[in-house]
């Protein structure tokens, strides 16, 4: 039989229709010679600290940079039911070869490959890769599988960006957190983005506001102005002046510019649009677009490419005859599609542009989520639009002369709009109220230089000096994208940070840590966030760096660089930034000292990933009293000497009960670590009491 893998349970049961297997398992469905199963994202994650050494688990700048030997992994709790399918399966003496289904790129690799490597399979493994989750391309694909050898440099890229997030995120958040006696959490994408945040944040602070006037004068229908003037009085003077004075044309132009139509969607173009039309966040649109593909109404969604492979022609006019079909509307315009122009293989890496699928003709939209409406939507307007004519319009500039200052006037007269009309179809369907162009004068065209005309009416306006804008979602993605572009060659194959796959991750968490806050649609850095930047070395928060380290995973996965050569980079890089940083005594101050005093020691007590701890070196177990774990403000009170009452007590027999607890003392005690090792140490003691017990109502 043939075990295929697929990353999530939708995508194994499509796979499973197509090829015949419909008799349902725990865990898997098998039938016509094959069985079909499936991880649940990634099942496998790379190991603690604590798990290479117990002494690893007290955060400790002696004890840095930890770079393990050799790599240790866990197998994730909540999903270890289906990884021990999975082991079965992988064993299994029915099995005689496995196919590798999961997304087709550098994270579904390593998915995949985690699972393989720990169940220890060495049956033949083959890759499926498909765009496509339709009946027709999942048939293709697997017909035409190829050795999952064939994929051993995507899966060296995969783990060099696992292996190196690790030893930034592990190493570089320990010291800085323990060098500021806070919990500060650094990130090889996430910190050079936050930066980018903060300094926005920054100009938008530093931004003097200055004031200026224009002055508009009115002749012959047209609205011309002037340059700006610093003071409102010399505006008022030229005004006066203005009054009652002819108006001389300088000169005229008219100049008919076109603009082409935009190119087919990648990920993070699909983001800034649904962000910029619908208030989506990164994290949304890729969501929907994902739900959307397993339902076979798009192609694969994690992709950095905006064009379609040159074989891909007469699937495209497939496609836009099907989005005619559906909906009629889109029947506008001169219905001139070039296709042709869309075709470029050179351009395209592990997966073509974003199109909708044929079997958007079967499927009623309007039953649809209102979230899928609008992206499938968004992605059949841009297919239908990129294969359109240009946008036409001219504009008609004036050069005017009044009492002796400049005047201007400049206006649009559309004469062709292209491929905005299907453009126009989409905002009309979901009531999008968009601006219209600049109205078209076409008063300018019949004046002529020479003549003059009576001034009809004079104003003056009053105007502040803008500071830069606050980056929305669709406008960070863009930074991102191209970040640190500008200190590298023009012929990089990939810049940038982060990829179209992990951008929203990285927003997400950013919010998610409270580095970052939502205000509508803007992205504002907390003080939180603000004050980390404040002591980041110049290069862990600089974009460049970090885009070169993309673009060599990104060699890496074509088989152009060296996976051990790139992970020496980073470890050099983590031993020098360990050894080398020291705190910044001047902005100790801008760090929260801890939500209280270590009862033993009297050090800080700091709150991180694992609860509570002692910042000073007496190794104290805060640990979960009664098996309970506490939050943050839990601890501060009862490091503050309170009684507080816990809820969710569970005895040996399960069952649940609520207490009193308050800190009695400290007293010696031993530690027993996760692999069974014991290690003596100070632990603290608590008093626990009982709410009285209501008495029974009489009867």
């Amino acid at each position: 039989m043939k075990l295929i893998i697929a990353e999530k349970p939708s995508v194994a049961s499509s796979i499973a229709q197509v090829m015949g297997a419909t008799i349902k398992k725990d865990g898997y469905i098998m039938g016509n010679g094959y069985i079909v199963s499936w991880c649940v994202g990634h099942l496998i994650e790379l190991a603690e600290p604590k798990a290479y050494n117990p002494d690893y688990e007290i955060w400790k700048k002696e004890d840095l940079p930890i770079i393990p030997d050799k790599w240790q992994y866990n197998i994730k709790s909540d999903t270890k039911k289906q990884y021990d399918v999975l082991k079965s399966l992988l064993n299994d003496d029915r099995v005689e070869t496995v196919v590798c289904a999961t997304d087709a790129g550098r994270e579904g690799e390593l998915i995949f490959r985690l699972v393989y490597m720990m169940t220890k399979c060495k049956k033949t493994a083959e890759r499926l890769w498909i765009s496509s989750m339709e009946d027709s391309a999942i048939r293709e694909g697997m017909n035409s599988l190829k050795p999952l050898s064939e994929y051993d440099n995507l899966y060296a890229a995969a783990r060099a960006r696992q292996e190196a997030d690790w030893l930034i995120g592990i190493n570089c958040t320990r010291l800085f957190s323990v060098l500021y006696n806070a919990t500060l959490k650094v990130g090889r994408v996430q910190t050079p983005t936050l930066a980018m945040l903060v300094d926005r944040e920054k100009e938008i602070s530093n931004h003097e506001k200055k004031f200026y006037y224009k002055v508009h004068i009115e002749f012959q229908g047209i609205k011309a102005d002037s340059e700006n003037i610093e003071k409102k009085e010399d505006a008022d003077n030229l005004a006066s002046g203005c009054n009652e004075t002819e108006v001389t044309v300088i000169k005229t132009t008219k100049e008919g510019k076109a603009f082409n139509p935009p190119k087919l969607y990648d990920l993070t173009s699909l983001q800034r649009d649904a962000n910029k039309m619908f208030g989506f966040t990164a994290k949304k649109t890729l969501e929907t677009t994902q739900s959307l593909y397993e339902k076979k109404l798009v192609t694969y969604p994690r992709t950095d490419s905006c064009y379609l492979t040159e074989d891909m022609e007469g699937t495209a006019e497939e496609v836009i005859n099907a989005i005619l079909e559906t909906d009629p509307k889109f029947g506008v315009g001169n219905r001139q599609y070039n296709i042709r122009k869309l075709l470029n293989s050179s351009k395209v890496t592990d997966h073509h542009a974003i199109i909708p699928t044929v079997e958007i003709t079967d499927t009623d939209i309007s039953t649809l989520p209102d979230d899928e409406q609008k992206v499938l939507y968004l992605v059949m307007t841009r297919l239908l639009a990129a294969t359109g004519t240009q946008f036409k319009k001219i504009v008609y500039s004036g050069e005017y002369e009044c009492n002796g200052y400049k005047f201007v006037s400049s206006f649009n007269s559309i004469i062709d709009n292209g491929y905005k009309d299907y453009e126009a179809v989409l905002e009309k369907h979901f009531g999008i109220d968009k601006k219209d162009e600049t109205p078209g004068y076409e008063n300018v065209a019949v004046l002529k230089e020479g003549e003059t005309y009576e001034n009809e009416d004079t104003s003056v306006t009053e105007h502040t000096t803008k500071p830069p804008k606050r980056y929305t979602e669709a406008t960070l993605l863009s930074a991102m994208e191209k970040a640190g572009k500008e200190d590298m060659d023009a012929d990089v194959e990939r810049t940038g940070l982060g990829t179209p796959a992990t951008r929203a991750d990285i927003i997400e968490k950013l919010v998610n840590d409270k580095y970052v806050k939502r205000e509508k649609k803007t992205l504002v850095p907390t003080e939180s966030g603000i004050n980390m930047i404040s002591i980041m070395p110049e290069n862990l928060k600089s974009p460049g760096m970090t885009a070169d380290w993309e673009n060599t995973l990104a060699e890496i996965s074509k088989g152009n660089a060296d996976f051990n050569k790139f992970m020496d980079s980073i470890e050099n890089y983590v031993r020098h930034l360990t050894e080398t940083t020291q705190k910044d005594e001047s902005k100790a101050k801008l760090f929260s000292s801890g939500i209280g005093k270590c009862p033993n020691c009297n050090s800080d007590v700091l709150y991180g990933k694992f609860g509570a701890y002692c910042s000073g070196k007496c190794g104290i177990y805060f640990g979960k009293p009664y098996g309970k774990a506490l939050a943050e403000e839990q601890w501060a009170e009862l490091l503050d000497g309170k009684k507080i009452f816990v809820k969710g007590f569970k005895n040996k027999k399960s069952t649940i009960y609520d207490a009193y607890l308050q800190i009695k003392g400290t007293a010696p005690g031993t530690y027993t670590y996760d692999n069974g090792e014991t290690k003596d140490q100070i632990k603290i003691e608590f008093e626990m009491t009982f709410p009285p017990k209501r008495k029974k109502k009489e009867e």
